[in-house]
């Protein structure tokens, strides 16, 4: 599975590595938040240093639907809920700030834009009232949102929608080639395959572990997604969520403007522009907790049965999955690291939304390292737990303690297949009770220890993407062990192969 974006783009170019790397600022991950936090440091003059364990764009920004938009399907109504009108007009002017900084970015080194109006709809009578309720919290944050009872674009029966003229969609990938470039002009460094397993600070230097190098820096700031140090807990807070897109030709009358369901199952709709100048339609929705679907194949599925049901005659030419944190309240978090001595700052919690989160959280970080202030983070960033969090964070923590119990119960149960059929993967014991994880792809067998590296949980096997998820914090791993994304730094241990 290869996103339409990742799939259309060419390599992007960075630099070699050597054995250490010294740096006034250490960025970990490239992707939007990763590399707009970089430029606007370099821009400072400050020698920066960015380390990307896999590939530029390998995770959620290459992986997005791109929309660039202030209607955020039911976002502000459920800040509202949690924190009240005062956080939402920060919300709102830190995604405003956001969205401005990256299509002037976009403009000045011409990066593609379509300038679109987006849409929340309902898609059930039960609906109306959650988009309703967004339509007056956008109004109340002095957005200029107008109601509507019908979409006439649309092949299928909504109940009425909120829309948002002049908002802006995008190929996410033609962005990041942009700012690693202008990264790289400003004299910061860029290099990938480097998987950052640890950081120490001493309230001077950090002292930054990394696979294959060692590097020191004055301060780091970690844009992968959920934080890899467990020492902010911010995987406690998190929930960690996959989605499905798929990218279809030939649709008799692609729908303008960008949309959103309101409710589930969510759907999502975007048109984009092909090189031969015919458009796509981008197709979104279907998610489900990381690990915690019985089949991802099978929401991957349904999405792609609702999108023949309404667009008939249209042909799948990708289709790719991406993942999210949901925090427990609401926001974003864009900060330092608690017990890092000022010294590690983290962008996280984008719930769905970087393409104006990531931007953001790097206009704050920037300015919170370069001596700056920027008016709405402060709001964002000191905001005091509300009960409805606080009980929301409690969930998460114990489904998290029922999933850990439940995989390893599970687990040893059952012993371990030999050699299970091909696509598919297995948990059960091996050897003397080792839990194992054995698939089998492209004719290949192997088996990996089942035990999550990040904290213990039992994986389970995605039969959409072929790779082991943990449905504890997020972790993922490819069928052989490497890990592809989450708070997991270490690879799961290959028992065997063949």
């Amino acid at each position: 599975m290869r996103s339409l974006w990742l799939d259309d783009s060419t390599a992007i170019p960075t630099d070699p590595l050597g054995s250490e790397v010294e740096a006034d600022d250490v960025v970990v991950g490239a992707g939007l938040a990763g590399l707009t936090t970089a430029l606007l440091l370099a821009r400072a003059g400050r020698r920066v240093a960015v380390l990307e364990a896999r590939h530029v764009g390998a995770v959620t920004t290459g992986n997005t639907t791109g929309k660039v938009s202030l209607l955020q399907g039911t976002t502000l109504s459920s800040i509202r809920l949690h924190h009240g009108p005062e956080v939402v007009r920060s919300y709102v002017e830190a995604n405003r700030e956001g969205q401005q900084w990256l299509l002037r970015y976009c403009d000045d080194h011409g990066v593609a834009v379509q300038h679109e109006s987006a849409f929340t709809y309902a898609n059930r009578v039960s609906a109306v009232a959650t988009v309703g309720e967004e339509l007056e919290t956008a109004r109340e944050a002095g957005l200029g949102v107008t109601w509507h009872e019908t979409l006439d674009e649309l092949p299928f029966v909504t109940h009425g929608a909120v829309g948002l003229a002049g908002q802006a969609q995008l190929n996410a990938m033609d962005v990041l080639a942009a700012l690693a470039a202008d990264v790289r002009r400003h004299g910061g460094v860029i290099h990938e395959g480097v998987r950052v397993t640890g950081i120490r600070t001493d309230g001077e230097r950090c002292e930054i572990q990394a696979d294959v190098a060692l590097v020191r820096a004055e301060r780091v700031v970690l844009a992968t997604g959920m934080p890899i140090l467990d020492r902010s807990l911010h995987f406690a807070t998190l929930q960690p969520t996959r989605s499905y897109c798929i990218a279809l030709e030939g649709v008799a009358d692609v729908p303008s403007g960008m949309y959103l369901s309101a409710s589930t199952p969510s759907r999502s709709l975007r048109w984009a522009p092909r090189p031969d100048g015919t458009k796509v339609l981008v197709v979104g929705g279907s998610g489900h907790g990381v690990g915690r679907a019985r089949s991802p194949q099978h929401h991957l599925q349904e999405l792609r049965s609702w999108a023949q049901d309404h667009f008939p005659g249209s042909r799948e030419t990708h289709a790719w999955s991406a993942q999210d944190y949901m925090s427990a309240d609401q926001l974003p978090f864009a900060g330092p690291l608690a017990n890092s001595r000022g010294q590690v700052f983290a962008a996280t919690g984008f719930n769905k939304w970087g393409m104006t989160n990531a931007v953001a959280a790097a206009l704050s970080i920037s300015a919170q390292l370069l001596g700056g202030h920027v008016s709405w983070s402060l709001p964002l960033r000191e905001r005091i737990p509300e009960l409805r969090s606080v009980a929301k964070a409690a969930q998460i923590n114990a489904e998290v303690g029922g999933l850990m119990a439940a995989g390893w119960a599970g687990a040893l149960v059952r012993s371990a297949p030999e050699a299970p059929p091909e696509g598919t993967g297995a948990v059960g014991r091996e050897g003397l009770g080792v839990p194992a994880a054995v698939s089998t792809v492209d004719g290949t067998t192997c088996a990996v220890a089942a035990t999550c590296t990040h904290l213990g949980g039992i994986v389970k096997w995605n039969d959409a993407e072929k790779t082991w998820d943990c449905p504890l914090h997020g972790s993922r791993f490819s069928a052989d062990g490497d890990v592809l994304e989450g708070p997991a730094t270490s690879p799961l241990p290959r028992l065997r192969r063949g």
